[in-house]
C-alpha cells in the first residue's frame, strides 16, 4: 500500500505545480488555449501539422499567442508583420535559440544552430565568411556546384527517361556539394562510407519529424528511462560525430597552413591562431558540430526542394515551357548555367523564388528565444521562461 500512496502523493504534487506554474506564467503571457495540468494544450494541437494548429489558433488569439507543449509555455509569432518586427525591428531581443531536449543531447550547444550568444556570433561569422570567400583564387564553391549537377544529370541519364523515383539521386547531390567544400572531395554515388553517411542523415530526419520526438521534448523522462526511436537518432548522431573527427584527425596530419583545401582546414588554421585564447570558441568539438550543422542544414532541405521543383514543373507544362524557352535564349544547350546567369533570367529565377514559397519546408523556422525580459506589442517576454519563439509567417 505505500508505494501506491507514494505515487498518489507524487501524481498530485505534479499536478498542483503544473497548475501553479501555468497559472502564474500565464499573467504575463500573451493569451492562448487554456492548457491542462501537465499536458498543457497537446490534446489541442495536432502534431502531424502542427501549422495548421497555430493557424486557428491565430484566428482566435491574433498573430502572438502562448500554446503549452506539457508543461513548457512558448509564445507563437504568426504571420509576416509579427514575424518582422520580432526579428528585424527588434532583431537583438529576439536572436537566442530556443532549446529542446533532444536538440540539446545531439548538439550540446555546440555548432550554429544550437548555439547562443558568444558562441554563436563567432562560429556563424567564420563560417559565413568562410563559405562566401572559399576559392579564391582555387575552385569555388560554385564549381563545386557545377560539377555535382553535371553528375547528377548522368545519372539522371542512366535511368533511360523510363519511370524512376529520383528521392535518393536528388539527395545525393547536395549532400555531395557539402562533402566537397567540407572533406575537399565528392563521393560516388555508391561509395559504402557515402551511403552511410546518406542513410543516417535520412533516417534522423524522419524520425526527427515523428510525434515521439514531440512527446520526448515535452518530457524529458522518456528520453533516458524509456526505449524507442530517440535513441536510434542518438546512435546515428554518435556515428556521424566519430567519421567527422576521423576526417579532421585526417586533415591534421596534412594541413598546410598557407594552402587551405576546405572548411576543416580553414577552421583548423583559425584554431592554431586562437590558440592561446583560453576562451576562444575554435575547438574540435566545435568543429565537429559546426560540419554536422552543415550537412543538417543543407542536404535535405536542398533535396526536398529539388523535389517540390520537379514536381510543380510536371504538374505545370506551361511553366516548364516558359522556364526552358529562358534557359534555351541565355545559356543555350552548350555551356554551363552560372550565377551571372541569375541577372538575365527573371521568369527562372522567380519560378524558383515560387517553389520555396510554395513547399514551406520549415513553416515553423528554427526555434528563438528571448535574450532579455522583452516587451513585444504590449505583451511581457520573460527570459526566465524557456520561451521558443516558433515562427509561422
Amino acid at each position: 500500500m505505500e508505494p501506491f500512496v507514494v505515487l498518489v502523493l507524487c501524481l498530485s504534487f505534479m499536478l498542483l505545480f503544473s497548475l501553479w506554474r501555468q497559472s502564474s506564467g500565464r499573467r504575463k503571457l500573451p493569451p492562448g488555449p487554456t492548457p491542462l495540468p501537465i499536458i498543457g494544450n497537446m490534446l489541442q494541437i495536432d502534431v502531424k501539422d502542427i501549422c495548421k494548429s497555430f493557424s486557428n489558433f491565430s484566428k482566435v488569439y491574433g498573430p502572438v499567442f502562448t500554446v503549452y507543449f506539457g508543461m513548457n509555455p512558448i509564445v507563437v509569432l504568426h504571420g509576416y508583420e509579427a514575424v518582422k518586427e520580432a526579428l528585424i525591428d527588434n532583431g537583438e531581443e529576439f536572436s537566442g535559440r530556443g532549446s529542446s531536449p533532444i536538440s540539446q543531447r545531439i548538439t550540446k550547444g555546440l555548432g550554429i544552430i544550437s548555439s547562443n550568444g558568444k558562441r554563436w556570433k563567432e562560429i556563424r561569422r567564420f563560417s559565413l565568411t568562410t563559405l562566401r570567400n572559399f576559392g579564391m583564387g582555387k575552385r569555388s564553391i560554385e564549381d563545386r556546384v557545377q560539377e555535382e549537377a553535371h553528375c547528377l544529370v548522368e545519372e539522371l541519364r542512366k535511368t533511360k527517361a523510363s519511370p524512376c523515383d529520383p528521392t535518393f539521386i536528388l539527395g545525393c547531390a547536395p549532400c555531395n556539394v557539402i562533402c566537397s567544400v567540407v572533406f575537399q572531395k565528392r563521393f560516388d554515388y555508391k561509395d559504402q562510407n557515402f551511403l552511410t553517411l546518406m542513410k543516417r542523415f535520412n533516417e534522423n530526419f524522419r524520425i526527427l519529424n515523428s510525434p515521439w520526438i514531440q512527446v520526448c521534448n515535452n518530457f524529458p523522462l522518456l528520453i533516458d528511462c524509456f526505449p524507442g526511436t530517440h535513441n536510434k537518432v542518438l546512435k546515428n548522431v554518435a556515428l556521424t560525430q566519430s567519421y567527422i573527427r576521423e576526417k579532421v584527425k585526417e586533415h591534421q596530419a596534412s594541413l598546410d597552413v598557407n594552402n587551405p583545401r576546405d572548411f576543416i582546414d580553414c577552421f583548423l588554421i583559425k584554431m592554431e591562431q586562437e590558440k592561446d585564447n583560453q576562451k576562444s570558441e575554435f575547438n574540435i568539438e566545435n568543429l565537429v558540430g559546426t560540419v554536422a550543422d552543415l550537412f543538417v542544414a543543407g542536404t535535405e532541405t536542398t533535396s526536398t526542394t529539388l523535389r517540390y521543383g520537379l514536381l510543380l514543373l510536371l504538374k505545370h507544362p506551361e511553366v516548364t515551357a516558359k522556364v526552358q524557352e529562358e534557359i534555351d535564349h541565355v545559356i543555350g544547350r552548350h555551356r554551363t548555367p552560372c550565377m551571372q546567369d541569375r541577372s538575365h533570367m527573371p521568369y527562372t529565377d522567380a519560378v524558383v523564388h515560387e517553389i520555396q514559397r510554395y513547399s514551406d519546408l520549415v513553416p515553423t523556422g528554427v526555434p528563438h528565444a528571448v535574450t532579455t525580459d522583452t516587451k513585444f506589442r504590449n505583451y511581457l517576454i520573460p527570459k526566465s521562461f524557456d520561451n521558443k519563439i516558433m515562427l509561422a509567417a
